[in-house]
């Protein structure tokens, strides 16, 4: 590994966490008020889950770009559109905390968080093709997008 691929690993790091850090700062001051103040399904997990999950897959999700920039360096073919997913699956993502936590609008963050599954299966779709082993390092973010829409779901109808 080059020191620029290093570079580029950890500039994909900081972007993922970056906006990792923004949501928690959104979230965490509403955790004790009025998320706690919610009904909630009975498969919603233990607030202390969200944090590490969250954690494990900002990280799977940064690797997975450094991996697609390695490939759009070498010249592979749609290396740069599955980046482009990739970007719009976080700006996506990064939506999704200050409309559910800080504006309290479940269904946009509904509507915010059906069209990331769209996008983020569109990516790794896109992304097998360039890269295998980016496509699933994906794959566990996409279970739990899933699994966060199926809470969100219920959280807007009990709510």
């Amino acid at each position: 590994m080059t020191i620029s691929s290093v570079v580029r690993l950890f500039a994909c790091l900081v972007l993922c966490f970056a906006v990792a850090t923004v949501g928690a700062m959104i979230t965490r001051p509403e955790i004790p008020t009025w998320y706690a103040s919610l009904a909630k399904p009975s498969w919603t997990p233990p607030n202390w889950a969200f944090p590490v999950a969250w954690n494990l897959l900002y990280a799977l999700m940064a690797v997975s770009l450094w991996l697609l920039w390695e490939r759009a360096r070498e010249g592979v073919p749609n290396a740069n559109r599955a980046i482009g997913l990739f970007i719009v699956q976080l700006a996506l993502n990064a939506a999704w905390s200050p409309v559910f936590f800080a504006f309290h609008a479940l269904a946009a963050a509904l509507a915010i968080i059906v069209a990331l599954i769209f996008v983020l299966a569109a990516t790794i779709w896109t992304s097998a093709g360039v890269d295998r082993v980016a496509a699933c390092l994906l794959a566990p973010y996409f279970a739990w997008i899933v699994y966060a829409a199926s809470l969100n779901g219920a959280i807007v109808a009990a709510n």
